[in-house]
């Protein structure tokens, strides 16, 4: 398992990425790779950063890294982590567990003065909150507003 920039990928792996398969429930929280995409390349890459994972050189997850642009929820100073998706032929392996693991090293390495990753969760994503409750991140309040309520806010302090 790898985290490698998108500017990184080749030309097949670029065009592998596109055909990431996402559950539909999931696609509902996550958006759809197409449109992370074209955010991602128009955007400023000091702002924004496409993260992909990488297992034996396939693309099997993605996610958009986001600072300077902050959310409403978001503190100062935080990368904000969005557009989390990974392949459904690949869940269930840990590969999400790795990654969330390897992330913090990674945007300390690309962007050393980021002090927290925060990200947004719907609250009946339970799967994903346990991965993040599991790899370090800390619920810290509301988040984006949900279906009912709103999303909770998890925050992994680097350095900590």
């Amino acid at each position: 398992m790898q985290l490698s920039d998108y500017d990184q990928l080749n030309p097949v792996q670029r065009e592998r990425l596109k055909g990431l398969e996402v559950h539909p429930e999931q696609q509902l929280h996550a958006g759809a790779i197409d449109s992370a995409l074209y955010l991602l390349s128009s955007a400023n890459r000091e702002q924004i950063r496409g993260l992909v994972l990488l297992l034996d050189g396939e693309p099997c997850g993605f996610m958009l890294l986001q600072r300077g642009l902050r959310a409403s929820w978001s503190e100062p100073g935080a990368a904000t982590v969005s557009a989390l998706q990974i392949d459904r032929r690949y869940q269930g392996r840990g590969l999400w567990r790795l990654c969330m693991q390897a992330l913090p090293g990674w945007v300390h390495g690309v962007w050393p003065e980021v002090e927290r990753l925060q990200l947004s969760v719907d609250p009946g994503n339970q799967a994903a909150i346990a991965c993040y409750c599991a790899t370090g991140w800390h619920d810290t309040g509301n988040g984006y507003p949900a279906r009912v309520g709103y999303e909770r806010r998890f925050t992994f302090l680097i350095g900590a």
